[in-house]
């Protein structure tokens, strides 16, 4: 499986929606980080479909090495 690129080496902060479904980008293409474009198309990657477990602020990562994906787990701090 080929490498995801590096979006940036800092969480997004985003709203999320108790119960409503995203779409995380695992391949760092996307325009519309941290969420999936379409821009893996042709690629290895694919999105994570993740489900919001409360409403509020979480901080999702883009530096696509996070072990607790889509979550930051801080990893980026290590690149």
């Amino acid at each position: 499986m080929s490498e995801p690129v590096v979006a940036a080496k800092v969480p997004a902060r985003v709203e999320l929606e108790a119960e409503k479904a995203y779409f995380w980008c695992t391949c760092g293409k996307s325009e519309k980080q941290p969420f999936c474009d379409g821009a893996h198309k042709g690629s290895d990657f694919a999105p994570m479909r993740f489900k919001a477990e409360k409403t509020g602020s979480a901080a999702l990562c883009q530096c696509k090495a996070t072990g607790k994906g889509p979550f930051c787990d801080g990893t980026h701090n290590k690149l």
